[in-house]
Order: structure tokens, then sequence, then C-alpha cells
């Protein structure tokens, strides 16, 4: 079996650990990306193509967003919309058209190199193929290899669809349970991940520490948990850390000094969790988040210790209270993502699905 990812970015290391996940199953993968992660995950065949990062590009992006939300039908449930990803108008088309151009030569001679053509899935992590005009996607539909598009983050809330890409595909995956409101026809798998590539925690800091690690202030509403952090530290002797703009490798050093850590309130741009609560869970690092009901009632068993922005205060204050509820949470969390996570459970999960839709 041999199985293609490709992926804009590597968002958060999860395609490289599907990638990883396949190749340790025996099967055999790679990862092309088309851009370089800001925060260093481990790449496999990254095209190096730069990304506009001049305030017109950012403007641009941050335009696209609000088009995005005025967009949509008022009618529409905010928790069940897809967006449609395409060109809005002339200037947009003309754009992508001149992308398309511009990163041809440089994914041919990829292709060329590491023989890309060769393999027969080809899983196009976040739904887009190399250009935006789908071309090899649909020249390699059309060859009978087999088409999966892996939705994750905010994918399907703020980008949505290719047309095009989704109707070529065969399989539709997310690591994302909204998601599964949003399309009609797509698939929740665990994100694979990797416990014993992070150390255990055997023990605490005589002042704990605590850890918040926001990729996206606004998204993990870092604005609603900064006063809280600082009104705990004046009732209780702990070190609260706000690490931002470090490698990946850099917040994993941090993280494996610390004893609790926040991931998120608000529900402002996730369901409640994603890798970096992977590795402080693996790690034995109690973990507090806010999850939406919908989503609390659909996951099983899980250790996370819940607060919303009203009660993040007190839960805090709870878990630096009580060393023996601290203790229950470290052994919870890290047999939860074993059981749920690991690399064995999300590639059987992964296989049953390429089974029944034919795959392989």
């Amino acid at each position: 079996m041999k199985i293609l990812h490709v992926a804009p970015l590597n968002v958060a290391g999860v395609p490289f650990s599907m990638m990883d996940m396949q190749r340790r199953s025996g099967a055999e993968s790679r990862l092309v990306t088309l851009h370089q992660s800001d925060f260093a995950f481990p790449e496999d065949i990254c095209l190096h193509i730069p990304l506009p990062r001049n305030p017109l590009a950012q403007w641009w992006r941050k335009s696209k967003l609000r088009q995005c939300s005025s967009d949509t039908d008022e009618s529409a449930s905010s928790e069940t919309y897809l967006p449609i990803h395409r060109p809005k108008n002339a200037f947009e088309r003309a754009y992508f058209a001149l992308d398309d151009n511009r990163r041809e030569p440089i994914v041919r001679r990829a292709i060329e190199e590491h023989r890309l053509d060769e393999f027969d899935i080809i899983h196009y992590d976040g739904g887009l193929d190399f250009f935006r005009d789908c071309r090899l996607a649909k020249q390699w539909k059309s060859e009978g290899k087999k088409i999966i598009c892996h939705y994750m983050g905010s994918d399907l809330r703020v980008r949505g669809i290719d047309p095009t890409m989704d109707a070529l595909s065969d399989l539709n995956l997310t690591n994302e349970s909204d998601h599964l409101l949003r399309h009609p026809n797509i698939h929740y798998i665990y994100i694979p991940f990797n416990a014993s590539s992070v150390p255990v925690r055997t023990e605490e800091n005589k002042r704990l520490r605590i850890i918040h690690s926001p990729t996206n202030r606004a998204m993990k509403g870092t604005t609603f948990i900064l006063p809280v952090m600082e009104a705990v530290r004046k009732v209780r002797d702990i070190e609260f850390v706000l690490v931002e703009d470090k490698s990946h490798e850099e917040a994993l050093r941090i993280k494996q000094t610390c004893d609790l850590a926040i991931e998120q309130v608000g529900n402002l741009g996730g369901t409640g969790y994603g890798r970096n609560s992977l590795e402080t869970l693996a790690m034995g690092i109690p973990t507090i988040t806010e999850m939406t009901p919908d989503y609390l009632a659909w996951l099983p068993e899980n250790p996370f210790v819940l607060a919303t922005r009203e009660t993040l205060f007190e839960s805090v204050l709870n878990l630096i209270d009580h060393a023996e509820i601290r203790k229950e949470l470290k052994e919870r969390g890290r047999r939860w993502v074993m059981k749920h996570h690991s690399y064995p459970a999300v590639h059987q999960r992964l296989m049953d699905l390429y089974r029944e839709y034919h795959i392989i």
C-alpha cells in the first residue's frame, strides 16, 4: 500500500503523524507540504513555496475571513453551515491562476524527483490539491488512484470545501466533531499521537507551574485566561507560563517542566482540544479546557477538567489545592490518550474506513 499525503502546511504536526503512523504499520507513505511550518514541526518533503506575509497579504486573509462570515446565509445555523471555497471575483480568479502557474515547475520537479505519481492513494490533508484548479487530483483520479480528503482544525468552519475536490473524493475524514454536522458524508478519526515520543512527569514542582501555549490567542481565549491567572497568582504561590512564538521542540521542553495546563476557554475556534493537549495529557499533566455541550456528550470518558470563563478561577484553585485530584488526573490522562489516540487505535479505525469505502 503506497499512500501520499499532500498538505498546505504540517498543521500541528498532524499530517506528519498520519504518515508516521502508516509507515510504522507497514505502508509506504510520504508527506509533501507546500509551505514550511512556522513552528518547526518535522517535515518529509517540503516544497518551501513562499507564503506571502506582507501587509497586503495579511489584510487580504483577514478580509477573506470577514467575507466568509458575511457570506453565511442568515437562516443557516453556525454549527451546520458549510462554506464553499472558490474565487469570489475576477481578481481572485486571476491571482489563483497566476499562483498555480508559479508553483507548477516546483511541483512537477518534486513529482519526478520523488516519484510521487507512483502512489495509489492520495490523502489530501486539508482537502486541497497542489493547485487551485485541482489539475493533479483530476489527473490522478482519472488514472484510478483513490482520493481522500482529510479536514482538520477550522477547515470546514472557515474555508469550507472545494466543490471539485469534494466530487473527486472517495472518502472524507475529519478530526473535528462539529465537521460531522457540516459535511453530509464525512467520518471522524482521532488525531494519531505517538505517546512514547514524550516523557511522563513523575514529580511536581514545589511551586506549581501552570502553562498556556496558544498558537492563536483569539481562538484559545487567551485574553480571558490572562486576568484569571493574574488573580490566581494573588492568592496562591504558583508560576504561570505563557508560551508563544516558540518552535515545537522548545514548547515541548517547557511543557515538560510544568504541572498543570490550560488549553482554551470560550469555544472561539475549536471544540476543546488538539495536539497541544495530547502532549500535556500524555506527559501526565492535568489539562483544563472548555467544550461545547454536544462535544462533551459525544466524547467518551475524557480526562479534561472542564471550565468556562466564569469557572476557570475556581477550577484552577481546586487543582492547586488538591494533590490527590491531580494524581488521579495524571493517570487518567495518559491512559485515555493511549486508548483513543495511539497509533494502533487510529490505524485500525482508518483501515476499517479504507475497506468500507473500497480504498483497499
